[in-house]
């Protein structure tokens, strides 16, 4: 397994899974502007030369808002979001970020006790931030 940084030629194999995943997707141009700014940081996860996992964080003040935190449906449950979100925050620490928040579907258990994992902690609620389907988000941080 190889957590590297994503490079624009990975865009459009992340945008495919990003599809499959989430009901409301980004675009390749969002993926592109975001890796384009030097304040943000995106990883991809390699296997035998396929991409199975990303992740990315925006960064800002110290802060760091991670986002597109995704795992090929088919292979979580094997600690690559573990390893992959460790990476990212190393690499967040060394960049100056002391902070991390993001947002996760409060039906989303196995996400949240993922990040649980990881130290971050819960501090409230985001009404109907999601939609299709509307639900509310978990707000956790990691100070």
């Amino acid at each position: 397994m190889l957590i590297r940084e994503m490079q624009e030629k990975d865009l459009l194999i992340v945008h495919e899974m990003e599809c499959s995943i989430f009901s409301k997707p980004w675009t390749v141009d969002d993926f592109k502007n975001s890796i384009q700014n030097r304040q943000n940081i995106y990883l991809v996860v390699e296997e035998e030369g396929q991409i199975i996992a990303y992740c990315g964080l925006w960064g800002v003040a110290g802060e760091g808002q991670i986002n597109n935190v995704a795992v090929k449906k088919e292979i979580r449950d094997h600690g690559i979001g573990y390893a992959m979100l460790s990476a990212l925050i190393e690499k967040g620490k060394k960049n100056g970020i002391d902070a991390f928040t993001l947002e996760v579907r409060v039906s989303n258990e196995a996400a949240i006790t993922l990040y649980h994992k990881l130290d971050f902690k819960d501090a409230g609620i985001r009404k109907n931030f999601y939609e299709e389907p509307t639900e509310d988000a978990l707000i956790m941080w990691l100070r």
